[in-house]
């Protein structure tokens, strides 16, 4: 940490000399601790001084910390199933929701990866996991501690590239705590090295395997509506995306009919799950909308690049890749499929209960037209955006009495879903900063982008990205 600060002593003394004296414009907003964070991962996310390539980015940023403290992890892996059907089914739905001349990878089938997370009571921050005892025994130990039925399928964010279920476990053990369940974490495959939609299909075989677990797993069933899908970033991405999948093979049933899908031996059915609680959610991979810029002066996010990401990193040996790519993530011309970037999904009739919680930050545009679209169709939203705050504050900037409300919230909706779902409407609110009083909107009425705005500003930043590469193809 001392390595990381030391060269940015300069902007801390100058950052806190103009908070003290509010010559920042966002000094009456935000309190110091606030300023200091959001400047100083602006400016390491900014490109200032050398980018580091991806591979070493990756490994950096995927270590496991090991287990200690008041947590209990289970470390799980399932075999592929001895039945391709999951693959194609998704393939097929990737197919009947393009638009037109989209390209993507067709991802092998891997072992899925995983582990359960539950509260560990009565023991100190520092006790280390007890020794000598397997996956299994360690989940039976987490499950004598749950006292609610909430299951959180939860996906970690890093921008489909970086980190791992290991180093987050410090959210996924507060939200057993918190919820008093336990939480399911995949370790899906990052990109670039396994592209659009490999991520996708280890999501949709990890929620299936929840539902029917596979032989060994240590779980019994787990029924949909006490799945809380969960994820912030990219994990939310990844969440919306899984759903609108779900919603797809609905969609495409026969009338009154739930789909059904082979799965390690079974024809089993896709329900829809109980709810989805994104945090500041990435829903649009083209990053187009105006809050992209509007909202920077919150945010420690890098703007939209000007320059193409084959060539915004150090050449290593998984990036950039050969012939070139537009994105990390997938190919130029499926960056507005409505699997990608769910934003572009104008179809979400029968989506279960959904919590946008998320700051006044560059990506709330995207979270605001999914909001408003979602609940113009029916849909249960629950919106609580948080004024003045940055992405994902509440995982970067912890202590805070906002950063707590936030997570009380996040985790009250869990347990209402699951325990009290009738109890769950639409509702929205926007926490004022500092005095944290809620200010009621309409769930309907939170942006003015229309959806041919909106489609032109995706066309127009796939356009733009691909140029950057020369309209390269897989």
């Amino acid at each position: 940490m001392l390595k990381l600060l030391l060269p940015q002593t300069p902007l801390i003394l100058k950052t806190a000399l103009f908070h003290t004296l509010y010559l920042s414009p966002t000094s009456s907003k935000w309190d110091l601790k606030t300023e200091l964070t959001v400047k100083i991962l602006r400016q390491m996310l900014g490109g200032e001084g050398k980018p580091q390539s991806i591979t070493k980015q990756q490994r950096l940023t995927t270590k496991d910390p090991g287990v200690k403290g008041k947590v209990w992890i289970s470390k799980v892996k399932f075999e592929v199933p001895g039945e391709d059907d999951v693959r194609q089914w998704l393939f097929k739905a990737i197919e009947e929701m393009k638009h037109g001349g989209e390209l993507y990878a067709k991802p092998e089938a891997k072992p899925l990866e995983a582990e359960w997370t539950g509260y560990r009571d009565g023991v100190s921050d520092t006790e280390p996991e007890p020794p000598n005892l397997s996956e299994a025994e360690k989940y039976e130990k987490l499950m004598k501690e749950v006292k609610s039925d909430v299951t959180l399928l939860y996906f970690h964010g890093g921008a489909m590239y970086l980190l791992d279920p290991a180093t987050y476990r410090h959210v996924t053990s507060r939200l057993a705590k918190m919820t008093g369940g336990k939480v399911f974490s995949v370790r899906y495959r990052l990109s670039p090295q396994n592209p659009f939609p490999a991520a996708l299909l280890d999501a949709l075989t990890a929620y299936l395997s929840l539902l029917y677990p596979p032989a060994g797993a240590p779980h019994a069933p787990i029924p949909a509506k006490s799945i809380v899908v969960a994820g912030d970033s990219a994990g939310g991405l990844l969440s919306a995306s899984l759903l609108q999948t779900i919603l797809q093979f609905h969609r495409t049933a026969p009338s009154g009919k739930t789909p059904t899908v082979k799965f390690h031996g079974r024809e089993v059915e896709i329900p829809i799950p109980g709810a989805l609680a994104l945090s500041s959610p990435w829903l649009d991979v083209t990053r187009s909308l105006p809050s992209l810029t509007e909202n920077a002066k919150y945010d420690y996010l890098p703007p939209p690049s000007t320059h193409s990401a084959h060539t915004a990193y150090p050449a290593c040996e998984v990036w950039p890749v050969s012939p070139p790519r537009a994105d990390l993530y997938c190919e130029g011309s499926a960056l507005t499929h409505p699997l990608v970037s769910p934003l572009a999904a104008k179809d979400w009739r029968n989506a279960p209960p959904i919590l946008f919680a998320l700051g006044e930050e560059m990506l709330a545009d995207e979270d605001k037209v999914i909001a408003q679209r979602i609940a113009r169709q029916g849909g249960k939203v629950v919106w609580l955006q948080y004024e003045a705050m940055p992405h994902c504050f509440s995982l970067m900037i912890e202590g805070l009495e906002v950063s707590r409300m936030y997570w009380v919230e996040f985790a009250d909706f869990c347990k209402r879903i699951v325990e009290m779902p009738g109890k769950v409407r639409t509702e929205g609110c926007i926490v004022t900063a500092k005095s944290l009083v809620k200010r009621r909107v309409d769930v309907e009425k939170l942006s003015d982008l229309t959806d041919e705005i909106v489609d032109t500003r995706m066309r127009n930043g796939r356009e733009r990205l691909e140029r950057m590469v020369g309209g390269a193809k897989l």
